[in-house]
Formats: C-alpha cells, structure tokens, sequence
C-alpha cells in the first residue's frame, strides 16, 4: 500500500493548508455551488444547458509527472485525468504507482516536477486548501472527542467552533453516529472512526472530496455496508470525489468512471466509464455486465504490469 512517510504531518498540512482557501472563491458546504441543471451521474436524462456544456472540469490534472529523489525514482509520467463536477472518479493501480502522489498535488501539499493541475479552473500546485482531502489513515485526534474531532477541518477553514460544531451535531445521525457525540476515538469501531473522518471531510466547504483508501482497513463486511453509506452520502451532496482504491470491485460499485493506472513510474493504462445505474444495490456485483466490466479493469492493471 502506498504510504505517505509522515501521515500525521500530510492531515496537519491539509487542515492548516484550509486557512489559505480564504484565496480562493468561497465554496457551499454539504451542496454543490454549481448549476443543478447540469447533466449529472444521478440525472442522466436532464439535458444540459448552454452553461452546463461550457463548464469548466472540477479536477483536471494534465501530464503530471513527477519524481522523487531529485529525479532518481520516477512516480508518474505524463498522468492525465479530468472529473466534472458532480461525478465520482476512481483511480485503481498496483501499490506504488502514484494514487496517493497525484491526490497531494491536487491537494496543494505537493508541487509536481512537470505538469498542471487545476480544480475549478484554478492552479492548485502548491497551493492548499481548494479541496477537502482526507488520507489513507483516519487520523482522529485521541485528546478531542468525536464531536471535536469532525470539526477540525471546518474550524482551520474558518467557521466559528459554535457554528461548525453545530452542524457536525446535525450530521451525526445522517453519518451514522448518532449518540457517539462525546465518545472518544479508542471507543469507536473502526467503520465508525472512518465515518467521523468522511465527517470531518464532508465538512469542510470545498465542491471537491479526495478520498485515499478510506476503507482500505475494514473487512469486507464492514467494506459493504460503507459501499451503501457513501453512496446515500454523496448522492445527497453530488460533490466531486475522486477516490485512490486497490480494489476493482469497489472502484465499480462506487464510481462513474474509473482509470486505472501502471506499475510505477505511474501513467493511465485505460479510462473506463461505469454504465450502471444509481442506487447500486449489492447485487449488481453478480451481474454478468458488472463481471465482464471487472474483468475487463483486471485485464487492463494485467497490462500495465512489468513483464515478470
């Protein structure tokens, strides 16, 4: 799994990096700023509008590439990937093939060697706070309970610890955590602290959601019933997320569209759109297009594996 040298200093950076987004045009929370007439994963029969056709890309990253080492380990080569607003976007690949780099640089944490990366129009390269990011670890602060804890975001972003808090009270029920408002990290199941850490995500005010594995460490019953959840979450908000996985599968269930991506250094093997309706119920995994379409994303990772 591709691990970030210094987790706890990449969440500190992101949350402190918000303050910076004072910069940027102020963004809704928990609703999309952009225009609902727009054609959306979720509204596929609504006809777009004159706007809607013209709309900039929420994320566009354009031949990123970038190297570690002053040059001597290569990540990512010539890496390109786009997301409109309101979809999910998945990126699969094998451990170390740059998942995790590309979601710091549109985070602002991270400047690639070469390459542009914008979200909205905007140049985000080392610049924080246009993106709410939560890392591969849930990160929760063991000192602050979790009604503290899913405020940190919002508070670093600006908004007052009486307001955000708040409005955390008002999600628990809806991410389901209801009554756990004053419970400390160590008391919380390991699916509940990664529905606190989306939390703190979710309520941050940006349009756009980078998701690192979040799941990465639930078995798979637990893994399913998130699958369910995040679904319900994200298609009550339609922000954009772009969301890094290891798992085929689950990038299928959860996204509109998905690429997938080499051995390192890291380029995009193939883009492939998700045709499945919404919501998608666990069955669909034994459909036969959903198993074809698996298998046709396992061909592709078979591809862009190093010859043995």
């Amino acid at each position: 799994m591709e691990r970030n040298r210094e987790p706890g200093r990449s969440v500190a950076a992101a949350l402190v990096a918000a303050r910076a987004s004072q910069t940027h045009a102020p963004r809704q929370p928990l609703a999309s700023t952009r225009d609902h007439n727009a054609r959306t994963p979720n509204n596929p029969t609504q006809q777009p509008t004159a706007n809607s056709r013209h709309m900039t890309s929420a994320i566009e990253l354009r031949h990123i590439s970038h190297a570690f080492g002053g040059g001597a380990v290569s990540v990512l080569e010539d890496v390109t990937v786009t997301a409109e607003p309101g979809q999910f976007v998945s990126l699969v690949g094998p451990s170390g093939c740059g998942k995790s780099t590309l979601l710091r640089v549109l985070a602002g944490l991270l400047v690639p060697s070469a390459g542009d990366a914008l979200v909205d129009g905007q140049d985000v390269r080392g610049r924080p706070g246009a993106v709410a990011y939560m890392p591969q670890k849930d990160l929760l602060f063991p000192w602050r309970r979790a009604l503290a804890n899913a405020t940190v975001g919002a508070e670093i972003a600006g908004q007052s610890k009486h307001d955000a808090r708040e409005r955390a009270r008002a999600l628990f029920p809806r991410f389901g955590l209801a009554g756990f408002e004053r419970a400390w990290p160590v008391q919380l199941s390991g699916g509940m602290r990664q529905r606190l850490a989306l939390l703190r995500t979710f309520l941050v005010p940006r349009d756009v959601l980078l998701l690192d594995e979040p799941f990465g460490a639930l078995d798979a019953i637990n893994r399913r019933e998130m699958h369910r959840w995040l679904q319900e979450v994200w298609a009550a908000d339609q922000r954009t997320v772009l969301f890094v996985t290891h798992d085929v599968e689950e990038a299928l269930v959860l996204s509109d569209a998905v690429y997938v991506m080499t051995a390192r250094p890291g380029r995009i093997q193939a883009r492939v759109d998700v045709p499945f309706p919404r919501p998608r119920v666990p069955s669909l995994v034994t459909d036969p297009a959903f198993v074809a379409l698996k298998a046709q994303l396992l061909t592709e990772l078979d591809r862009g594996m190093p010859p043995a």
